[in-house]
Formats: structure tokens, C-alpha cells, sequence
């Protein structure tokens, strides 16, 4: 893995240290991962909820993107992210020494009824017509992803979950009996039996 690591470049063609390779290749494969679970959470939330399905498979574009930034609201992919803090800090009233665990919960913002009306109904068209704010939904983490804990490959996460989201509610398929339960113990977690699904071939 080191050989292929290292043979990266940067722009200029200089190539790149094998840590920072090694970061930027990891940078490629978490968000392939994330696509990968909040795509399953996409075929769980079209099996509950299939009034979606239409519009989806008729191509609106508009609802498509709603429909990706409510599943990544929606489900927890995960419950938090950590940091450590780099400096004494105070914020909001609270003292944070040098070298506290901080962590930013995820699954809160995102269900925390000040920002989102009826926080445990899926319902796409709160994003219909406009993004969310930076600092709004954090479903892999906060902030600016150029300085900040979140994840840089949140734009190809939501931009491949808007395109595939259409083509999974086209499909015509059937769901076996299988266990959907998302346990709020596993990290990440996701449906039990993941997603099941048997193509129809007619």
C-alpha cells in the first residue's frame, strides 16, 4: 500500500509525503463508505415512507437533492464526532482546558426541534428550494471542511446520493421479511439486515 501511496502527486506534480497521501486517500474512501450507508438508509426511508417514490423516479432534480440532505438528517449515520482542544477555550459559559475530549453532537443537531420542525417525521421538502446552513446540518460534521471536523467529501457524498437516490426508486423490486431496526448502539450503525432487496424481473 506504501508504494502505491507514495506515488501520488500534488498539483505541481511534486509527489506527496506517504502521511499525507495516506490522508488523501483516505478523504476519497470515506466518503464512498458514507454513500454507500446513507444509500441503504435512502432504500430503508423509500420502503416506509414510498409517497416519495414518484417524484423521485420522474426526475425532479429538486426533490432529489431534498430527499438526500433529509436522509443524511434523518438517520444516524453517526451519533458524534471528538476532537481534542487544541488551546484553553471558553464558549458559551464553559471553560475548556487544553487537551479536553470535545465532542459535536451529531444525531442532536440534527434532531433538535429549534432547527427542525417535527424532528422525528421524514419530510424532504424541508429542503426544498433552499441548502441548509453550514453550521444547520452536520451529518459528517461541523464546520468548514477546509479548517474544521468535517468530512471534505460531503459535496460527493450528497452530489452521488441525488443521483443514484432516482435510479433506486425507479427500480421495481421487492422487500423481503427481514429485521429494518436501526440500533442506536452500533457506530456506524445502520438496518440490521442492512437492506434486502429482490429484483423484479418483469
Amino acid at each position: 500500500m506504501l508504494e502505491t501511496v507514495t506515488a501520488h502527486h500534488d498539483a505541481d506534480g511534486t509527489p506527496l509525503d506517504p502521511h499525507t497521501a495516506a490522508v488523501e486517500v483516505l478523504n476519497v474512501i470515506r466518503p464512498t463508505v458514507a454513500v454507500a450507508w446513507f444509500l441503504t438508509f435512502a432504500g430503508h426511508a423509500l420502503h416506509r415512507w414510498p409517497e416519495h417514490r414518484k417524484l423521485l423516479a420522474d426526475g425532479d432534480a429538486a426533490y432529489a437533492r431534498a430527499f438526500a440532505h433529509e436522509v443524511r438528517r434523518f438517520y444516524p449515520f453517526a451519533p458524534f464526532v471528538g476532537g481534542i482542544a487544541a488551546a484553553d477555550l471558553y464558549w458559551q459559559g464553559q471553560d475548556i482546558p487544553v487537551g479536553s475530549m470535545v465532542l459535536l453532537d451529531l444525531y442532536g443537531q440534527n434532531h433538535d426541534p429549534q432547527l427542525w420542525p417535527k424532528p422525528y417525521i421524514f419530510d424532504p421538502r424541508r429542503f426544498v428550494g433552499r441548502e441548509p446552513g453550514r453550521d444547520e446540518l452536520v451529518p459528517q460534521g461541523g464546520g468548514d471542511p477546509a479548517t474544521n471536523h468535517r468530512c471534505p467529501g460531503e459535496d460527493v457524498t450528497l452530489t452521488v446520493l441525488e443521483t443514484l437516490v432516482p435510479r433506486l426508486a425507479a427500480l421495481h423490486y421487492d422487500v423481503p421479511e427481514q429485521d429494518l431496526s436501526i440500533p442506536l448502539r452500533r457506530i456506524p450503525t445502520a438496518p440490521r439486515s442492512g437492506f434486502l432487496m429482490n429484483p423484479r424481473l418483469y
